[in-house]
């Protein structure tokens, strides 16, 4: 069983408007809601291509009601999610139907008080005994300690389960110091984390702050890995147009997934690029066009790179 632990779940809604004009009233022309959150994202995709896998975190309120409804059925996938007094929080993305830009407004989720934060980790103990990797993803709502990630990572590593780590901010630097075994940070929060703007550069510092690999995402320039085995760059084969909104949760999910088949670096790489790109192509944020991923994988470059001086 694969654990993906989401302590700020969300329920996602997507608004398409024909042309996106701030400060003007929109006629909407479609509506999607999805569960939502970078650990039921990742959950979700992972369950997609038939692995066991078991969600955790928090979730309350009518808003989290509607979460749990919408994971129920969902084959291959456990809810193991902790309920909480306060309310779960909701996404807003806007999609301008002309341009394909994407406009997100994002609540902060409920405050976790000190009694909820200790159920939740009783929870993830007992879950780690089964689980063969841990995916520890997204933000953290108020009331969880910002080095949550770090402790999490130490208590799994305690149990030999093997850690990916997907957050930003403090949540990042604090996180990277539990020694995950993969961390996945796109462009934007590898040059906050490590202070350069230079990827391979940025992306080996990572790795010395303690990761035993680092996966970055370069959005269209694809990704940028530094393992133990070697550093590789992986690209689609043609740049792509279409909603980037949960690209990043399909990409952790194709690592994860390799992974636990212990597959070789490259064909990881693969497979999370092709994942990450028929996310972009799918009508719908955050679900993968399975047809699209078939046909990437075929196309997906993976070729060395060298180290940074």
């Amino acid at each position: 069983m694969i654990l993906t632990v989401a302590l700020n779940t969300a329920l996602d809604i997507t608004h398409h408007v024909p042309a996106l004009r701030p400060g003007t009233s929109h006629r909407v022309a479609e509506v999607t809601e999805r569960p939502g959150g970078k650990g039921v994202n990742v959950a979700r995709v992972l369950a997609a291509l038939g692995h066991e896998v078991t969600v955790t975190g928090f979730l309350g309120g009518t808003t989290g009601r509607i979460l749990r409804d919408r994971l129920t059925g969902v084959p291959h996938l456990t809810d193991a999610l902790v309920p909480v007094s306060g309310t779960t929080r909701r996404t807003v993305a806007v999609v301008d139907e002309r341009s394909g830009a994407t406009t997100r407004l994002n609540e902060p989720g409920p405050v976790i008080t000190h009694a909820e934060w200790s159920a939740f980790q009783e929870v993830y103990e007992d879950l780690l005994a089964s689980a063969s990797a841990v995916a520890l993803c997204g933000s953290l709502p108020p009331g969880v300690p910002v080095g949550a990630y770090a402790g999490l990572i130490r208590t799994a590593r305690a149990a030999g389960v093997p850690t990916l780590l997907d957050t930003s901010g403090a949540a990042l630097r604090r996180g990277v110091a539990g020694r995950p075994d993969v961390l996945k940070p796109n462009a934007e929060e590898l040059a906050e984390l490590t202070g350069s703007h230079e990827p391979l550069r940025a992306t080996q510092d990572a790795r010395r702050r303690g990761a035993g690999a680092v996966v970055a995402s370069l959005g269209p320039e694809g990704l940028l890995a530094v393992t133990p085995e070697g550093r590789w760059r992986a690209a689609p084969p043609h740049p792509l147009h279409g909603n980037p909104t949960g690209a990043g949760d399909s990409l952790t999910a194709g690592l994860l997934s390799g992974l636990v088949e212990h597959r070789p670096w490259p064909d990881r790489l693969v497979r999370a690029a092709a994942l990450s790109a028929a996310t972009v192509l799918a009508p719908v944020a955050g679900e993968f066009d399975r047809r699209a991923y078939e046909e990437l994988r075929t196309g997906v470059t993976v070729s060395r790179e060298a180290s940074a001086a």
